[in-house]
């Protein structure tokens, strides 16, 4: 197992002060975002894809720093109702799995985006009760028109690229966001989609993020690092659906917060066993979105923490057992 960090921590630097510091901090693994909701910061495939010498230089800045590129990120809806949000996101989409082929990555992460309750709609609608059953109506509506038809065809457009793995982010306010929909759309558009485990988005929902890295098993193609803690007062009071800001913390019912500030340390080595269970290898990457801490300090502390809990090489030869 890899331990890595996503590249929006530095999104407003330089790229190659960006790269100082995650070598600074002892990471030689990168999810880097190019696209979507995060903005282009330190890649736009776009200009990358159009210069060569523009990407020689730009792959320079990891090479010589022994970074690896585990995975390139365009968060984004690419299901939005309003056609220039839209197309827009479904464009850095494309691009970032035509850039993935050309330096050689095969795994290109997303949210699976969320459509409107029409086609004449202008806001997505994230229908997530069965009654009254216009819910439901458009719900199916959803999945039968927008959501199917358009990632069975980005399925295919990745595998065609040698992306094998497209890695959907389960994200309440899209359509995939729990086990059920993940697996639904997986079976729906096969197997080169997949998750991007992310606890904190499961934690508030109310999801054991444990059960549900045994219920996807081999359907986990990346991992985000990113803990939630409850206010213990508004909590109990108002429920997990807040719409607060997430600026105002004193008045929200829960926060992102850097690792091991929501939940403990047996907790996070309970979830790496079990993508060791589940035979996940690759690459856990630290996301910060902590708005206590700040970025770069978040980052030591969450290394800090994750020091002695991320298992970087599997069980070996069972030598305590007599033969069988």
């Amino acid at each position: 197992m890899k331990l890595g960090v996503c590249s929006t921590l530095y999104r407003f630097l330089p790229l190659e002060q960006a790269m100082d510091y995650v070598v600074a901090a002892g990471l030689n693994v990168i999810e880097l975002a190019c696209g979507g909701y995060p903005g282009y910061g330190l890649c736009n495939p776009a200009e990358l894809l159009a210069d060569d010498a523009k990407l020689k230089k730009f792959l320079e800045v990891f090479e010589d720093r022994g970074i690896e590129i585990n995975a390139l990120a365009a968060h984004g809806n690419p299901l939005h109702p309003q056609a220039e949000i839209r197309e827009q996101h479904q464009a850095d989409f494309r691009n970032a799995i035509l850039l993935a082929e050309k330096i050689g990555v095969d795994k290109v992460i997303n949210f699976s985006g969320c459509p409107g309750d029409s086609d004449e709609a202008k806001h997505p609608n994230w229908c997530v009760i069965p009654w009254p059953s216009d819910y439901a109506e458009v719900l199916e509506w959803q999945w039968k028109s927008k959501v199917i038809p358009y990632w069975q065809e980005m399925a295919q457009f990745a595998a065609d690229h040698n992306v094998n793995r497209v890695a959907i982010e389960l994200h309440p306010g899209f359509v995939v966001y729990n086990v059920r929909t993940m697996l639904r759309l997986r079976e729906a558009a096969g197997p080169v989609i997949g998750a991007n485990m992310d606890p904190s988005h499961l934690f508030w929902q109310g999801v054991d993020p444990i059960r549900a890295i045994l219920a996807l098993g081999e359907a986990i193609f990346h991992v985000h690092l990113k803990d939630t803690a409850f206010n213990p007062d508004l909590n109990p009071v108002h429920g997990v659906l807040d719409p607060t800001s997430v600026r105002d913390i004193p008045n929200r019912c829960w926060i992102f917060r850097t690792v091991g500030y929501g939940h403990d340390a047996l907790f996070w080595k309970q979830f790496i066993s079990a993508l060791q269970q589940v035979g996940y290898e690759d690459a856990v990457c630290i996301e910060h979105e902590d708005r206590l801490i700040g970025g770069h300090e978040g980052l030591q502390k969450s290394l800090a923490f994750l020091k002695d809990t991320v298992i970087k090489q599997r069980g070996g030869q069972d030598w305590w057992l007599l033969p069988e």
